[in-house]
Parts: structure tokens; C-alpha cells; sequence
């Protein structure tokens, strides 16, 4: 097809090959960029992607040490075992090895993405060239780029920062589940560590000999009490919230700002210090809160408020309830807030009493509006790692019957999955492996379930979260 295109004056003659888009697709699929270099005629956006091919291929040879073969390689064996008295820092470190080869799958991962990007992007290219008749100038090539690819090369930074901070961080923490990585006898670099396929697994859930077979007790009572945790905990924080939102809204209450800002004083407190506090009131043996109780004649022995596994459950919830309830109270009170008056005086002309104003009305436009942040207050509260280590570190010890399965499995009493998992790490001895199955499980487990939960929200259908 001939035709004559008229740009800055001048007038230029060209032939558009009817086989241009089946060219294109094949040069670009045999090397990324070729096809837009050759036959599109996007000279410098084709040879930045050969650049890009050019330097992986490079990275598989000698010329750049064999950065992707090794790198793969030693995230396959993490590690070959050296001969004795090599120095240290000649000695392989399984875990460095670990991370620098799940980065270069994330690398060529992205190289095979934008690599088939570029053979659909040539055969769209090559489509609207047949279509217009010409090829994009410069001027047109600039304007392509910033109306189309110019969102993409935005977001691009961001995408890489994503990759790198976060994406390669969660691959590690769940690969550590598929290790030994624990002291002290795999501890790099002077002990490797090695795959052990689905053997944590299996020690979780199905325990195995020695302290083994007690990890599917202390799991099954921690996740259990985690599940109990966060119902409890969201719901007492949630609706003691909402009583004293609705309280304050009578106007009955004499300067209700002055009590609003008193009872958001727990909220503003940091959390920590807060903890360290009640800790120390509620000391079993030399606690202020047992003490005047004695001296009062209330009790005659200490109660333990901390020692006792259930006591210290519940006093988990109550000081929990006195932190977190000023949260709910504002955002309640700003739910309230949007519902009109003249719903109130309606009610009120119809004869509706106080309780049935606040069973038809109130009640379900606030839960409505906050049935999403609820359902996210569970989930924050599953993973509420302060609200336990602050204030009982997980204790007392994980007893059943006679049995102590903290000094096996260092799982308290009234430890979450989130402290269990940091105890695991923390404490001696290391168990990173068991820590690391603790998180793929509450990742596939909790997280879907709170996702869930939150997407069948009339407010998230109605897009008006």
C-alpha cells in the first residue's frame, strides 16, 4: 500500500508490509526489543529492551561470573560443607544464598513478564500501523508515550520497591518452613542449612518423637485461644465504644466534650507504657491492686491476676477493653453524627421509645457505615502482638495436665500465633523453621478468612467503604 504523508513540510513515501504484525510478533519472541527495533521503527524503546536481554544473557556467562546459575544453584543446595579450618569467610552462608537466589527469580520474573508484554505490545503496535497506514513519527511516538506509556513507567519505580521490600521478604519468611533453620545446629555459616520438604508440617500437626509430639497440642491451644482473642477483644472494644458514644450523644450529659477527651486519654497513651503499667498493678505478689484489696478486707490471699492461665485471659480482655474502647468510641461518634435528625423526630412523633430508637435507627446505619472496620479490627486483633507481650509475654506456661509443653514448643498460656511466632525467633533456642509454618499458616488461613468477610459488606458491594 503506497501512500504520501504530508509532517514539517516535507513529503515521504512509504510501503506498509501487509506481513508486518506476524514479522514483528517473531522478531520480538526471538529476541525482546528486535521487533520494535527492526520493523516498528521504535529504534530507541527496541533497543533499551535489547539492552535489558542482552545484559541477562550476559549474567548467565563467565563474563559477569555466573550471577543467575549461581545464584540458582546455591538456592537449590544452600550450601556445600568445606573442608575443616576453612575460614569463615570463605564458608558458605545457606541463608545469604537463599535470599540472593530467590532475588534473581524475582528478577527474571520480571524479565519473562516484560518480555511477553513486549510480543503483545508489537502485535498491537503493528495492528494500528496496518490500521493508520504509517508509521508514528517522533512527534506521534512522544505523544504515544505519554498518554500510554507513561502510567506504566510511573508506576514502575514503585512496582520494583514492591518487589524488593516486600515481596521478596514474604518468599523468604515462607521458604524458611521448607528448612532445618534452627540452633544450634543449623545456624549459618559455620552449620548449613538444608530442605527438609514438608518434615515441620508434619512436626506441627502430626508431632513426631521426643518434644515433637508436642507442637500439635500447644498449636491447637494457641490457635484456638487466638480465634477466642480476637472475637473477644473486638467485640467488648466495639460495643463498650458504642455504649458510651451513645451516652455522650444524650442531652442529658452535662459537658460531653470534657468526658470524650478524658476517655480518649487511654487511646492516646502509647500502648506499651500503658501495658507496663497494668502489669505492675496487677502483680500477683507485690501488686497495688492486691494490696489495697487486702488492706480493704475484700481478700485474704493474692489473686493471680497474671499467673492463673484463665485469670490472665480474662484480665487480657478487660485491659485490653480499656485501651481499645476509645477507637470505637470515635468512630462511632463520627458515625452518628452523619444520621439525620429528622429520623429521631419522626420516631419521636410516632410514639418510638429510646430503646427503639436505637434498635431501628442507630444501631444499624453505625453498622452499616462500620461493619468493614470491624471486620478489619478482627483481623488487627488476631495479629494484636502488644496487647499480650506487653502485659503477660505469654504466660503463664502452656500446662496440660502434667505436662509442660512450653519448654518444648515455648508456647504460653495466653500466647497468639504473633507472639508464639516472635518467641520462636527470639528466644534460645531459635526455631525459625516452626516460626515460619506458624506464619504460612495464619497467612492462609486468617487473611483470606478477614478478606472474606470484608468483601460480602453491603458497603464494600456498594462501593461506599
Amino acid at each position: 500500500m503506497e501512500y504520501t504523508q504530508t509532517s514539517e513540510k516535507k513529503t515521504v513515501s512509504t510501503a506498509i508490509d501487509p506481513d508486518l504484525k506476524r514479522k514483528a510478533q517473531i522478531a520480538s519472541a526471538c529476541f525482546m526489543g528486535l521487533g520494535h527495533f527492526v520493523f516498528l521503527k521504535e529504534r530507541v524503546r527496541g533497543l533499551f529492551m535489547m539492552l535489558f536481554e542482552t545484559l541477562m544473557i550476559l549474567c548467565c556467562t563467565p563474563v559477569f561470573g555466573l550471577a543467575i546459575p549461581k545464584a540458582i544453584g546455591g538456592l537449590i543446595t544452600l550450601g556445600s560443607p568445606k573442608p575443616a579450618g576453612t575460614p569463615i569467610t570463605e564458608l558458605d552462608h545457606s541463608i545469604f544464598m537463599m535470599i540472593e537466589g530467590i532475588f534473581t527469580l524475582v528478577i527474571i520474573g520480571i524479565f519473562l513478564i516484560l518480555y511477553v508484554a513486549q510480543i503483545r505490545g508489537a502485535r498491537k503496535e503493528a495492528d494500528e500501523i496496518i490500521h493508520r497506514g504509517y508509521f508514528f513519527n517522533n512527534k506521534e511516538m512522544r505523544n504515544h508515550l505519554s498518554t500510554k506509556a507513561f502510567p506504566i513507567i510511573s508506576i514502575t519505580p514503585a512496582l520494583l520497591m514492591l518487589a524488593i521490600f516486600t515481596l521478596i521478604p514474604l518468599l523468604f519468611s515462607a521458604l524458611i518452613a521448607f528448612t532445618n533453620y534452627s540452633s544450634p545446629d543449623h545456624i549459618p555459616p559455620k552449620n548449613l542449612v538444608d530442605w527438609v520438604g514438608l518434615e515441620n508440617f508434619k512436626t506441627m500437626f502430626a508431632g513426631g518423637i521426643g518434644g515433637g509430639a508436642n507442637w500439635p497440642k500447644a498449636f491447637a491451644r494457641v490457635a484456638i485461644w487466638t480465634v477466642i482473642w480476637a472475637f473477644l477483644s473486638t467485640l467488648t472494644c466495639f460495643f463498650v465504644g458504642f455504649m458510651f458514644a451513645v451516652f455522650l450523644r444524650d442531652k442529658r450529659i452535662k459537658i460531653p466534650g470534657f468526658f470524650r477527651t478524658v476517655f480518649i486519654l487511654p487511646y492516646a497513651i502509647p500502648q506499651m507504657l500503658s501495658l507496663f503499667v497494668w502489669a505492675n498493678l496487677l502483680n500477683g505478689t507485690f501488686g497495688p491492686i492486691n494490696r489495697t484489696l487486702q488492706y480493704l478486707h475484700i481478700i485474704q490471699e493474692n489473686i493471680p491476676w497474671l499467673s492463673n492461665p484463665t485469670l490472665a485471659k480474662l484480665t487480657l480482655v478487660l485491659v485490653n477493653i480499656w485501651i481499645g474502647f476509645p477507637y470505637s468510641m470515635i468512630l462511632t461518634t463520627s458515625s452518628m453524627t452523619a444520621i439525620s435528625q429528622s429520623q429521631y423526630e419522626a420516631a419521636n412523633i410516632d410514639g418510638a421509645s429510646r430503646w427503639q430508637q436505637f434498635r431501628h435507627i442507630t444501631l444499624p446505619l453505625v453498622m452499616y457505615q462500620l461493619k468493614p472496620t470491624l471486620i478489619m479490627q478482627f483481623a488487627g486483633n488476631i495479629n494484636n502482638f502488644g496487647a499480650v507481650f506487653f502485659l503477660t509475654s505469654g504466660g503463664p506456661n502452656l500446662m496440660m495436665g502434667t505436662e509442660n509443653l512450653t519448654i518444648s514448643t515455648q508456647g504460653g498460656s495466653t500466647d497468639l500465633l504473633i507472639s508464639w511466632i516472635y518467641k520462636l525467633t527470639m528466644n534460645t533456642p531459635n526455631q525459625y523453621q516452626m516460626a515460619s509454618v506458624l506464619s504460612i499458616l495464619v497467612f492462609i488461613v486468617l487473611v483470606p478468612f478477614a478478606l472474606y468477610n470484608f468483601m460480602r459488606t453491603k458497603a464494600f458491594k456498594d462501593g461506599e467503604v
